[in-house]
């Protein structure tokens, strides 16, 4: 056991851990005022559920035992049995799953953003228990496990996430926002973030986070982890800069939500690569998944899908972008020590890299849209209409983010609601109050979500 790589991978645990608070942050500063408590609540519901099913047998199916390349055997480490005394490579191994625990509660998290407004706080619960048992450990096993089909038969590289993490989640958020359906007014209004600054500080600790994800990823405090964290600045800058100035050139201004989102879109393409290239790749993956994802995410109003967050137009995309790029950018002077395309290796690779991100995209997909519809079939998944006109903050969690005043909802819809928690706290009018005075009343900022493609 080295100390010092043990001591490297419990602080990138750590980072790893604060990016679900930081997507939090970010996925709440995006949606309506109404919602702010409930998207962040299925990030910490996340991190709750997730961790737990983790420690009991979600590790045992990623990393057991292969069976047939599809998933460990989750007998071998139930409950992390006969782990307390064990080393991997260099940390214990307990270190270990603390990491990749940190990697499965966020995958889980990110999907959440596709479904805001309109998802039972409840139902998401057990989604997020199913899913992590039946989508993402499997999928962790065919990465990254020993015998996994896709790191042992396949060969395709995924440094640190771009199919497990990215690919998949995105893939996932697209089947639930099938599923959940377009929320009430989707297409209508101006769509943007109710609290910018929000945002930006979620974007900015997902940035911090990060390099505990990619650099802590070499498992090893050594010349990997420098390279990975160099990527994973290089990257993310470049998609920053790319998307502001597609917003520049389509829209004649560049917005602080296009400068979170490029930096989201960078972070995501370099996941799988950050290992694979030099930073120049990672300068020229950046670049291109900030342009690519700035042009996907308004995909869903031409389409008619409501991912709310644009989960699939920055994490699916941006996934697919950089897994595929390392079969072009990787250098066999990178850590993972494979020439691409661009540097004499052929096209195997690239072969290989795309056949990884669509089979994982096909699986998420269509295991993940079985499981939704049979829980909005049964306990059902999507919100009441009139839930979702009142705020599913108030109606299921009896709670609000801001105390700015009334709100415009008719009388009929809180009759029907009947959650007097709610109804005291919206502070509603009485009915009497001069017109005039209703028309000064304080504007709820939280009119529409964020979509970085509408700026």
């Amino acid at each position: 056991m080295d100390t010092g790589d043990t001591a490297w991978i419990l602080v990138c645990t750590a980072l790893v851990m604060l990016m679900t608070p930081g997507l939090a942050l970010f996925y709440g500063g995006m949606v309506r005022a109404k919602s702010v408590i409930n998207m962040m609540m299925m990030c910490f519901g996340a991190l709750g559920v997730v961790s737990i099913l983790w420690i009991v047998y979600g590790y045992s199916i990623a990393y057991g035992d292969s069976i047939g390349g599809l998933l460990g055997n989750p007998t071998d480490f139930f409950g992390l049995s006969g782990l307390m005394d064990d080393i991997s490579g260099n940390i214990p191994t307990l270190v270990d799953v603390g990491f990749q625990g940190m990697f499965a509660v966020i995958t889980v998290a990110l999907i959440a953003g596709s479904i805001a407004d309109r998802a039972n706080f409840w139902t998401w619960l057990v989604f997020a228990a199913i899913w992590m048992t039946v989508v993402y450990s499997p999928v962790a096993h065919w990465v990254w496990g020993d015998g996994g089909w896709i790191i042992d038969s396949l060969e395709a590289i995924d440094f640190a996430g771009g199919t497990a993490v990215h690919i998949n989640a995105g893939a996932a958020g697209l089947a639930l926002a099938i599923v959940l359906g377009r929320r009430r007014d989707f297409g209508k209004g101006s769509h943007r973030p109710h609290n910018l600054p929000l945002v930006m500080i979620g974007a900015g600790l997902l940035w911090f986070g990060w390099f505990g994800f990619n650099a802590g990823s070499a498992y090893a405090a050594d010349e990997a982890a420098g390279v990975a964290l160099v990527n994973t600045i290089g990257a993310t800058a470049a998609a920053l800069l790319a998307w502001i100035i597609v917003e520049k050139l389509r829209d004649g201004h560049a917005t602080s939500l296009g400068a979170a989102s490029g930096v989201v879109a960078g972070l995501v393409a370099v996941t799988p690569a950050a290992g694979s290239v030099n930073p120049m790749g990672a300068l020229a993956i950046g670049a291109i998944s900030g342009v690519v994802c700035s042009l996907t995410v308004s995909l869903k109003f031409r389409l008619r899908y409501d991912d709310s967050l644009d989960v699939v137009g920055v994490h699916l995309v941006g996934g697919l972008v950089g897994t595929v790029a390392i079969g072009f950018f990787a250098t066999a002077n990178a850590p993972d020590g494979v020439n691409g395309l661009f540097f004499g290796g052929g096209i195997d690779l690239v072969g290989r890299q795309i056949i990884g991100a669509v089979a994982v995209m096909a699986f998420s997909f269509v295991v993940t849209y079985i499981i939704a519809t049979l829980l909005e079939k049964t306990i059902g998944f999507r919100v009441h209409d009139d839930h979702e006109i009142v705020g599913v903050d108030k109606v299921h969690h009896g709670e609000s983010s801001y105390e700015i005043g009334p709100e415009d909802i008719p009388e009929d819809v809180m009759a029907r609601v009947g959650d007097e928690a709610a109804t005291a706290q919206l502070g509603k009018a009485p009915a009497t109050a001069p017109a005039s005075a209703k028309a000064k009343r304080p504007i709820n900022a939280g009119e529409g979500e964020a979509s970085p493609a509408t700026g």
